[in-house]
């Protein structure tokens, strides 16, 4: 049975793609908490940043207020019922709930960065009046909506529908809207502010690169079970929607960055998102549109961060239960 075939199948053994269930299991690892994230440090460099610096992260959180609610919203609106095989649906059921933790996370954010009620209020309203952020909504939404009320995947059309919708998510979603989002963060922990918000991100961005990777690893085997779906109009479509997201989000760069900050502008982010889309397409299979060169050594150095400070934070690689050695001469 392939695996967008219609149905409820409910039977684990034999199981089909036990590739699926091990990411669920590696996912619970990985679980974390808001409670373990410190924001309290990042008042007093709240109150020291320049007008442009707070524009920034005000409109940063703005995003935050409501991305992980459309992400949980389209999984169970369209891809949990769609993808046949009860150890996938284990690794979309733990992903609805991490990004609860995301929600929680950034409702805390909020709660802790703008204590003001009516600031916060608009925050959480940012998609009804914040243009940049309106205009990322409604991709998102468009995409949402294309499986209008499709209940079964019967035809060649409609799994493309489903897969276009995956990719969207996976791509240009969690994979390109977050990841600009990332980038924000992370220059700002470059240079020395807003640790707290750094480490919780360390951890949303761990998940999100999980959630990421299960898209596209069921991307991959609809592809090696139904082959002829992924023709050159599906390609031609998914590479307009990556333009149409880079484009987006530059929109959103435009927005945070004015006419610049130190080591952060527009022309640099739009580098960094073609840079992204380029990554996310060759996942797929697919040409590089762009050929653009990543602009921010900070992000290159992600991994790196993690591994820093053991003894004063807990770091974003930890897992719970984990088994077996560790060996201190492996090449990080």
């Amino acid at each position: 049975m392939p695996l967008l075939d219609p149905g409820m199948d409910l039977t684990l053994r034999p199981m089909r793609y036990p590739d699926f269930y091990e990411r669920y299991r590696a996912a619970i690892r990985n679980t974390w908490t808001v409670e373990e994230v410190d924001l309290a440090s990042d008042l007093a460099d709240l109150a020291r940043l320049t007008p442009d610096e707070l524009h920034l992260v005000n409109r940063l959180v703005a995003f935050f207020a409501t991305g992980d609610s459309i992400v949980a919203n389209n999984l169970v609106l369209n891809l949990y019922k769609h993808v046949n095989a009860p150890e996938a649906r284990l690794y979309l059921s733990r992903q609805l709930f991490e990004e609860a933790v995301h929600v929680q996370f950034y409702l805390t954010l909020l709660d802790t960065y703008l204590p003001d009620q009516d600031e916060r209020a608009r925050a959480f309203a940012a998609i009804e009046h914040i243009p940049s952020i309106r205009a990322k909504a409604e991709f998102c939404f468009r995409w949402i909506d294309s499986l209008g009320s499709l209940d079964e995947l019967r035809t060649a059309a409609d799994r493309r529908a489903f897969l276009l919708n995956l990719i969207c998510f996976a791509a240009c979603i969690e994979g390109l809207f977050f990841y600009g989002a990332f980038a924000y963060v992370y220059w700002l922990r470059s240079r020395g502010l807003l640790n707290g918000l750094a480490s919780g991100t360390n951890w949303v961005f761990r998940d999100e690169s999980l959630h990421m990777e299960f898209a596209f690893s069921v991307v991959d085997t609809v592809r090696a079970e139904e082959p002829g779906l992924f023709d050159e109009a599906m390609t031609a479509r998914i590479v307009r929607m990556m333009e149409e997201a880079v484009e987006a989000e530059l929109a959103f760069a435009r927005d945070l960055c004015g006419d610049g900050l130190p080591g952060m502008g527009a022309a640099d982010m739009r580098a960094y998102l073609e840079y992204v889309a380029d990554q996310r397409l060759a996942r797929l299979g697919l040409p590089a549109r762009y050929g653009t060169a990543n602009p921010f050594a900070f992000m290159e150095l992600q991994d790196v961060q993690e591994l820093s400070n053991f003894f004063e934070r807990r770091v974003s690689a930890y897992q719970i239960g984990v088994a077996g050695s560790v060996a201190f001469d492996e090449t990080f």
